[in-house]
């Protein structure tokens, strides 16, 4: 079967994007089946930083061709620059290399404001979302008055759509007291966008079955992470669309039976944007120190917000949750080598919330605030790991600790990275 799925196994920011980057050099074809620009992938290739929000992270590698999926939501303003800024490094963003689904989601500028005025609105109970318009655009669409990417192959078309969305926002921006929008100055960098992006369009689902069919491999990219998803995720801080392994189904347009492997990404230890519980966080020096100094791009800063990342302890509770909820196959572990030179570390195996254990995250959201890890110590190591390439030079103490992983999560770990570079990657057996 000829389909891979890549899952975040925590609230995002596992390191997917370099994830992507390594299995798609044996791909056929690269597809985002969710989100939109407020996702952040960064892959460190031939020395150079690349950040992508919009296109899949296996864009730099020519043999494939690249997907924007029917459960996306596109800001295709944002959606053009980075399709420059990428040519501009001389990658092919051709027609022949890139698909958008006729079916996926705009983002307007109505979506954006709206984004902004909700967030206001909420004061301190803000969820801290990217305001990139995702919320307002999925809402837009379940409530079928959306504005889908195949609307931009007819120009008059999709500029009355935009003018009657941002008439709707602006009835509603009144209302809070916020500054208008001009629907006809909005519009116009939107139109200009639409008529480079045409020749992008197409019945993405049509074509990704065609490719599986003729035993193509296809690596479904996902964005965010498990704890984000709309359904499984601590609701309501969570992003407006699923983010587990069934979304590539849906996302797609393809049937279970195609996929051989899914694979979650977790970070060695556990990391955050944005508000919300997270019961392993430091408020301390080894939260600092696993955060990094913001000096360096692979350090805690977020590649879309630029907000530090809130860092702590590996929580096993959300990871074995995560194994459970995707069907996970394996799991990729990333960023060892910032756990190098702690003289312990450690996992939360379960949480306690009011004299109770939980070996699952409870589904009220004010419990999981309340929780407190229960945290099992595991002794660490001083080597600097980045350099290995093999599982039997790892320390010991490294081995042990990537075990009990496998243990905790009831599934194998099977690959781990020691650094940024495409090459810093350690297989196991």
């Amino acid at each position: 079967m000829p389909a891979t799925i890549l899952v975040g196994a925590h609230w995002g920011d596992e390191g997917k994007g370099r994830v992507v980057d390594e299995f798609a050099a044996k791909a056929d074809v690269v597809a985002r089946f969710g989100g939109g620009d407020n996702a952040g992938h960064t892959v460190y290739a031939d020395g150079k930083v690349f950040k992508f929000h919009l296109l899949p992270s296996g864009v730099l590698h020519e043999q494939t061709a690249c997907v924007l999926g029917n459960g996306m939501v596109i800001n295709p303003v944002n959606l053009l620059k980075e399709i420059d800024s990428l040519a501009s490094t001389g990658v092919d963003i051709s027609p022949k290399r890139l698909l958008i689904s006729t079916r996926a989601h705009i983002i307007s500028p109505a979506h954006i404001a709206l984004d902004k005025a909700a967030e206001k609105a909420r004061g301190d109970k803000a969820i801290g979302t990217t305001l990139r318009g995702i919320g307002p655009a999925y809402l837009d669409k379940a409530a079928r008055q959306g504005i889908r990417a195949g609307l931009m192959s007819d120009t008059e078309e999709f500029a009355e759509a935009l003018h009657d969305a941002v008439e709707r926002a602006n009835h509603v921006l009144s209302q809070q007291n916020m500054e208008l929008l001009d629907a006809h100055e909005s519009a116009v960098t939107y139109i200009e966008a639409a008529e480079r992006l045409k020749p992008y369009l197409c019945e993405t689902s049509v074509y990704i079955n065609q490719r599986l069919r003729e035993g193509a491999r296809v690596l479904c990219e996902g964005a965010q992470g498990t704890m984000l998803d709309v359904d499984h995720g601590d609701y309501p801080y969570v992003t407006s669309s699923s983010s587990i392994a069934g979304g590539a189904l849906t996302g797609l347009g393809f049937g279970p039976l195609y996929v051989d492997r899914v694979i979650g990404i977790a970070k060695a230890f556990s990391s955050r944007v944005g508000a919300g519980p997270m019961p392993t966080e430091l408020n301390d020096e080894i939260g600092d120190r696993l955060r990094g100094t913001g000096e360096n791009f692979w350090d805690e800063f977020g590649t879309t917000t630029g907000r530090r990342r809130r860092c702590g302890w590996l929580d096993g509770v959300i990871l074995h949750y995560a194994a459970q909820l995707n069907g996970f196959s394996e799991l990729y572990l990333t960023k060892l080598d910032v756990l190098s030179g702690l003289k312990e570390v450690k996992i939360a195996v379960a949480y306690e919330i009011d004299g109770k254990r939980y070996d699952f995250p409870p589904t009220m959201i004010s419990d999981l605030e309340r929780a407190k890890p229960i945290l099992e110590t595991l002794p660490g190591w001083e080597e600097d790991v980045s350099g290995i390439r093999h599982e039997a030079d790892l320390p010991a103490a490294a081995r042990t600790y990537i075990q009990r992983i496998a243990d905790l999560c009831e599934t194998p770990v099977r690959t781990v990275s020691v650094g940024p570079a495409r090459n810093q990657v350690v297989a196991l057996a």
